[in-house]
């Protein structure tokens, strides 16, 4: 029970900080220009559920090879280091906010949200999250689930809702720091307690990955040509609705 409580707790923030900025964030804000918040999270949470199941399956299995343990902790935990300057990188939208079906708004935004999220950062977190905390599968579906919606409500009533713009910049910076200080915790505890490497080449270990980090953060940073605008067609949604404050949403 503790430890589910752990990794719901772990995998909440993970996921909200993976979230910030995301593609599928900026998805959720484009749909909730054309659905209502409502419609839009109910399928983000359908596609979620699904979506993450498989991660955490995926996760959850690959753990079960006992000799390369050391190895999928390592790996895991430099995952981290590199979901980090991906939240730098950032993420635009490439066409999944012009989905459509024929069976209304929610599956609409499951469909979209479940392709999209293949291969997406938080999929690849939610596995890594499953690998580094085996014994409780619940807990990590339900806190990267739970952190998927709290991430994707937080962009709609700000971004469309208030017609605010999120300071994108900050919480990208601010997020990646997160990640790659947990990133760093996890590979100092891999080469001190499972490798049980000697304190010098810990230290050695330590400070390339921290020289690494550092140089492709800043080479981020400098070349990031992401539009720093939250949505195009938030934008223009935000525009309209300010001159008809009354207009309807499907």
């Amino acid at each position: 029970m503790y430890s589910n409580l752990i990794a719901f707790l772990f995998s909440t923030g993970t996921v909200v900080l993976a979230e910030m900025g995301d593609k599928t964030q900026l998805l959720a804000m484009a749909f909730a220009t054309r659905y209502k918040a409502a419609k839009v999270l109910a399928g983000v949470f359908i596609a979620t559920v699904l979506n993450h199941a498989l991660a955490v399956a995926v996760g959850n299995f690959i753990t079960r090879f006992e000799a390369a343990q050391i190895w999928i902790q390592a790996i895991a935990s430099l995952s981290f280091i590199f979901f980090g300057l991906w939240t730098i990188r950032g993420d635009r939208l490439e066409g999944e906010e012009n989905r459509t079906t024929k069976f209304g708004a929610v599956v609409t935004v499951a469909i979209a949200f479940f392709i999209a999220e293949m291969g997406d950062k938080t999929q690849l977190a939610t596995i890594a999250l499953a690998a580094k905390f085996p014994a409780s599968p619940i807990g990590i579906l339900t806190g990267t689930t739970t952190g998927m919606l709290i991430a994707d409500g937080i962009g709609i009533i700000v971004g469309v809702v208030m017609c605010r713009k999120i300071p994108e910049r900050t919480i990208k910076l601010i997020s990646a720091g997160v990640f790659i200080f947990f990133g760093l915790i996890g590979s100092y505890q891999v080469a001190g307690d499972m490798l049980q490497l000697p304190l010098w080449a810990i230290i050695v270990c330590m400070i390339s990955i921290i020289i690494v980090t550092g140089i492709a953060a800043y080479l981020l940073i400098k070349n990031n040509k992401v539009v720093e605008e939250q949505n195009r067609i938030v934008g223009q949604y935000c525009k309209v609705k300010l001159q008809k404050p009354d207009a309807a949403k499907k």
